[in-house]
């Protein structure tokens, strides 16, 4: 998930304050046991934050360091995601960690967020013991696949979630999820779900497969596509999916959302080439960067081969410290030609960042150098998502 900070009004508090000092003094360490004197004080601090659910204090210490000093940004970030997927430090005699198993799916229809049934918990438990963790690692393993609206949303948040989670992994329990008033799912064409676990080990332990030394992160990686995908993929019928390694929580979002952009593209082609009944080679893609203040997204708009009429969109979000300098365009080209496009054409000109007043739907570039909705051709007759996710 991208790191981007919103500057707020006012000045900071007391706590706010102390984050930002102690996060600029670990910046400016220059030896590991100064690091450690740093980071010991900060994962101080920002549990007893955590524990009082006061994140306005956490964002505004982000807040002033993002524009500030990049690098105590970073560390300060680095430390408070640490210290909310780790469970604030809440089990003092095990290491333990909040997890995600991020999926990406496509589909034509909707894509389900749903209960796992017991017998496929349990499958699901011993491919992540066999594959994804250390010998010996205890593990919870939540009974229900998570869309992005229905995690936990916050430091503050995802730490309560950890801290549950996590008691439970220390028991080698799993955990059931009560779904009663837990948000919608917003429709989408592509989009991801998360599996939602947590492994603890005792102190200074191994936690993963990789971290032993006959065991690797692609291996890991490998082994779960193959056989976490044959459980997963039941729960998400009439979808194509794709299984993303599963990690630290904040890690593994990140991957999801990295990985989720060239997904998304292929998604959308074979989507289009197969409701147009058309190879993707009679499809045309226009590229073209959104900008507010910064830029923050390129999005790609696609038509018939030799007609104007955008009929379907693309999001490419920037991610990370990615900004205007850096080649997404030709990311972005890669994919679509990969895909089996030949025609791209990539617009250079500052589109602003513009949605539809009626529905939300972001608006895309078509060849004409204008922004506009994208509109699937009546006579296909299909109710499908406007845009991917």
């Amino acid at each position: 998930m991208k790191r981007t900070r919103l500057k707020r009004r006012g000045g900071l508090g007391r706590t706010a304050e102390q984050l930002v000092w102690l996060a600029g003094g670990l910046a400016q360490s220059g030896s590991r046991i100064e690091d450690h004197y740093w980071e010991t004080q900060l994962a101080k601090l920002i549990d007893e934050t955590l524990a009082d659910n006061d994140e306005e204090v956490l964002n505004a210490a982000l807040d002033h360091l993002y524009s500030a000093d990049a690098r105590a940004y970073d560390d300060l970030a680095d430390n408070i995601e640490s210290r909310a997927e780790c469970a604030a430090g809440s089990l003092a005699e095990h290491d333990v960690v909040l997890i995600a198993a991020p999926v990406l799916a496509w589909s034509r229809y909707r894509i389900p967020a749903a209960n796992i049934p017991a017998a496929v918990l349990a499958n699901l438990r011993v491919h992540l013991q066999a594959h994804v963790l250390a010998k010996g690692a205890r593990l919870s393993v939540a009974d229900f696949l998570f869309s992005p609206d229905q995690l936990p949303q916050g430091y503050c948040s995802t730490a309560e979630f950890a801290k549950v989670i996590c008691g439970a992994a220390a028991e080698n329990l799993d955990l059931h999820i009560d779904t009663d008033g837990m948000p919608e799912t917003a429709q989408f064409l592509s989009d991801t779900r998360y599996l939602l676990a947590a492994v603890a080990v005792p102190r200074g332990g191994a936690l993963f497969r990789w971290q032993e030394p006959d065991g690797t992160r692609d291996g890991a990686l490998e082994q779960w596509r193959a056989q976490g995908g044959a459980c997963l993929t039941p729960l998400l019928p009439g979808c194509a999916v794709d299984l993303v390694l599963p990690d630290s929580y904040f890690a593994a979002s990140r991957a999801a959302d990295k990985d989720s952009r060239p997904y998304s593209v292929r998604a959308s082609v074979a989507f289009l080439a197969t409701t147009l009944e058309t190879p993707a080679a009679s499809l045309r893609a226009v590229v073209a960067p959104f900008w507010d203040r910064n830029l923050e997204e390129y999005r790609i708009g696609f038509t018939a081969r030799g007609r104007d009429a955008v009929v379907h969109g693309v999001v490419w979000p920037l991610l990370g410290a990615e900004d205007e300098t850096t080649d997404c365009v030709a990311q972005i080209e890669t994919v679509l030609r990969e895909s089996g496009l030949t025609d791209v054409v990539s617009l250079e000109h500052h589109f602003p960042l513009e949605y539809c007043d009626d529905c939300g739907a972001p608006l895309y570039p078509s060849p004409e150098g204008e922004v506009v909705h994208a509109e699937m051709p009546e006579e296909q007759g299909v109710q499908a998502p406007r845009h991917l996710h």
